[in-house]
């Protein structure tokens, strides 16, 4: 693992709007090779919106995610995974695997 591989954890403090109504989901993410992925896939879904909470598993491709779905939707989790492979180097993608 290199140097310019390191991600900084997001650390995030729910709002009340966002802890109003919670549900969860596990999404099905691929592209995810070690730690480092799983962290700027959480990272990205953290920082959107909603998003109370995100654990993200590289070894097993799956992230359980916390929100509120009246401020995000399971398409823009979805569209966050892809979004966190934006450098050109890492390239994520996700499917809705449950709900909970």
């Amino acid at each position: 693992m290199s140097e310019n591989c390191h991600v900084e954890p997001v650390n995030k403090d729910a709002s009340a709007e966002e802890l109003q109504e919670i549900e969860v989901v596990l999404l099905s993410v691929s592209g995810m090779g070690c730690q480092n992925c799983a962290a700027r896939v959480r990272n990205s879904l953290v920082s959107l919106k909603g998003v109370v909470e995100a654990r993200v598993d590289h070894t097993m491709g799956m992230a359980q995610v916390a929100y509120n779905p009246t401020l995000a939707s399971a398409d823009d989790l979805i569209a966050a995974v892809a979004l966190a492979g934006g450098d050109g180097r890492h390239e994520y993608g996700a499917e809705l695997a449950a709900r909970r």
